[in-house]
C-alpha cells in the first residue's frame, strides 16, 4: 500500500521536479535558431550537423532536417544535393520561404527535383514552368530583368524564358541559347523578382492545426509510424505544482500513519488477549494451535454454518468427539469480543448453555471450539412450517422452557450476572434430543448481582 502511494506521489510531481528524477527525453527538443534573426526551428524541423545545438532524430520528421552553415544561415537540403537558405517558416500555413544566400538561384535549381517520392515539400504555386536561358548583347533592348550572376561578361546579359514561350514573342535576335537549363518545373515569376525566392509547402505531418490551437506539435512517444500529437505549450505555474505535491505528501503521511496505527492497535489487542489467556489457564478449556485446528477440521472440509461473525466447520477430536469450530473473521481490533466469549462461556456449565471445548489464539487467528450439536439452530425449525410441525407443540414448549432456564442460570446462577444481549433463534442450538442450548456470547456483558440498572455505550443484539 505504501509503495502504491509513493508511486502516485511520483506521478503527480510538478513537471520540473519529475524531470529531475527521470529524464523525459523531450527536453533536448526545445526550439532553437542558427542566429538571432533566423527562423525558429521546431517540430517537424530539427537542427542537425551542428556540434553545439544538434538535436536527436526524434525531435523532427523525416526529410525536415535543417543545418547552420559557416555564416549561420539556416540551410535546408533538397533533392539532389540542392541546399537553400531558409528565410521564414510559417508553421500555421505549413510553408517555408527559401532563398540562395549567394543570390544565384539558377545554379541551385539545375538539379532540383520535388517529386513526392524524393521530397516532402511541394512548390507553393501550380503555375510552374521549365526554363531556357539566353545570353544576349547588352545593347539588345529587352524589358526583362537579367540574371546577373550568370552573365559571362559586362557586354552580355543572361535572361530566362519559359521553354513553351513562342520565340517570336521574345526579342532574341542577337541572343544565343545557352546549354544551361532548368528541366524541373519552377514558379513563373522566380527570375523576375529580386532577391530570388522560392516558397515551398508541406502537407505531412499536419501540424498547422496545433499552431491554430496555440499548441505545439511533436512526435508521439514510442510511435513507429511517425504519428504526431498536439501538446499544450502554456507554461504551468510552479506554485500550483508545488502545492499539489505538498498536498499529496500530506495524504501519504496520513495514510502511513493510519497503517502504522492499525498495526499498533492489532499488536496491542494481541498482547491483551495473551495476558487474558495466561490468567485463564486455570479454568482449563483446551488451547489449540492453528495447525491443530486445521487437523481437527480436516483442513476446513465440512462447512456447517456462515454468519457475520465468521464461518463454522464440523470437526473431530482425537477421541472421536465431534465439535463445532467457529473461525472468527471479524474480530474487533482490541480482541474484546474474543475475550468476552472465552471468558464468559468458559466459566459456566449448564445443560442449557453450550459448552466451550477449547480455543485458538495463534497470531491474529481467533477460533472457538464448541461441543457439536447435530440438530443445528432453532431458527431452522421455526422458519419452516413443515419442520415446526415435526417438533410438535409439546417439544416446542420444552424448548422454550429450556431457554428460560438457561437465561435464568446466566442471570442468577453464576458468580457474576451474565447478560447475553443477543438471544435469538440463530443462537439457540439443539442437541440430539432437541434440548436447547444458548450460544454465541460475543456481545455478553458481566455485572454484579447487586446492579439493577446496566448502562450501555453501544447498540447490541
Amino acid at each position: 500500500m505504501a509503495t502504491l502511494l509513493i508511486l502516485l506521489l511520483f506521478l503527480n510531481l510538478p513537471a520540473g521536479l519529475r524531470a529531475g528524477a527521470a529524464a523525459t527525453g523531450r527536453e533536448d527538443c526545445k526550439p532553437t535558431r542558427c542566429n538571432s534573426d533566423g527562423p525558429k526551428i521546431r517540430y517537424p524541423f530539427r537542427l542537425k550537423d551542428n556540434e553545439q545545438q544538434q538535436q536527436p532524430k526524434h525531435c523532427g520528421y523525416p526529410g525536415f532536417d535543417l543545418s547552420c552553415d559557416h555564416e549561420n544561415h539556416t540551410m535546408l537540403e533538397l533533392p539532389f544535393s540542392v541546399k537553400v537558405a531558409v528565410k521564414e517558416i510559417d508553421y500555421i500555413s505549413q510553408s517555408i520561404h527559401t532563398y540562395d544566400p549567394h543570390d544565384c538561384f539558377p545554379h541551385l535549381l539545375q538539379n532540383l527535383s520535388l517529386s513526392p517520392t524524393t521530397s516532402p515539400f511541394q512548390l507553393a504555386t501550380d503555375y510552374n514552368y521549365n526554363y531556357s536561358f539566353f545570353s544576349c548583347s547588352s545593347t539588345e533592348p529587352i524589358s526583362y530583368n537579367p540574371i546577373t550572376c550568370l552573365s559571362i561578361d559586362p557586354n552580355h546579359k543572361v535572361y530566362a524564358f519559359p521553354s513553351d514561350y513562342f520565340m517570336s514573342d521574345c526579342p532574341l535576335l542577337s541572343c544565343k541559347k545557352m546549354s544551361f537549363k532548368i528541366s524541373s518545373p519552377i514558379p513563373y515569376d522566380i527570375f523576375y523578382q529580386q532577391p530570388y525566392q522560392l516558397t515551398l509547402n508541406w502537407s505531412k505531418p499536419t501540424c498547422g492545426i496545433c499552431e491554430k490551437q496555440s499548441k505545439y506539435c511533436r512526435l508521439k512517444d514510442n510511435s513507429s509510424d511517425h504519428e504526431t500529437e498536439c501538446v499544450d505549450d502554456t507554461p504551468k505555474s510552479p506554485i500550483t505544482g508545488i502545492l499539489r505535491w505538498m498536498f499529496l505528501l500530506v495524504v501519504v503521511i496520513i495514510a502511513m500513519y493510519c497503517v502504522l496505527r492499525l498495526i499498533v492497535t492489532k499488536r496491542e489487542g494481541q498482547a491483551k488477549i495473551e495476558r487474558f489467556l495466561d490468567d485463564y489457564k486455570a479454568l482449563k478449556p483446551a488451547r489449540y494451535s492453528y495447525a491443530d485446528i486445521k487437523n481437527v477440521t480436516n483442513k476446513f472440509k465440512d462447512k456447517i454454518g456462515q454468519g457475520g461473525y465468521g464461518t463454522v466447520y464440523k470437526g473431530k477430536l482425537s477421541n472421536d468427539v465431534h465439535v463445532a469450530v467457529k473461525i472468527l473473521d471479524n474480530v474487533k481490533g482490541n480482541g474484546d469480543e474474543f475475550i468476552n466469549e472465552v471468558g464468559t462461556i468458559g466459566t459456566i456449565h449448564h445443560i442449557n448453555v453450550v459448552r466451550l471445548v477449547g480455543y485458538c489464539a495463534d497470531g491474529f487467528k481467533r477460533v472457538l471450539v464448541y461441543e457439536f450439536l447435530p440438530n443445528h439452530s432453532l431458527e431452522k425449525f421455526i422458519s419452516s412450517k413443515h419442520e415446526k410441525n415435526s417438533l410438535g407443540w409439546e417439544k416446542l414448549h420444552d424448548i422454550a422452557l429450556g431457554i428460560a432456564k438457561g437465561i435464568d442460570y446466566l442471570h442468577q446462577g453464576c458468580n457474576q450476572r451474565i447478560l447475553h444481549f443477543d438471544i435469538k433463534p440463530h443462537n439457540i442450538l439443539l442437541d440430539h434430543n432437541f434440548n436447547p442450548k444458548i450460544s454465541d456470547f460475543g456481545l455478553a456483558k458481566l455485572c454484579s448481582k447487586e446492579q439493577s440498572v446496566v448502562s450501555m455505550t453501544a447498540a447490541r443484539g
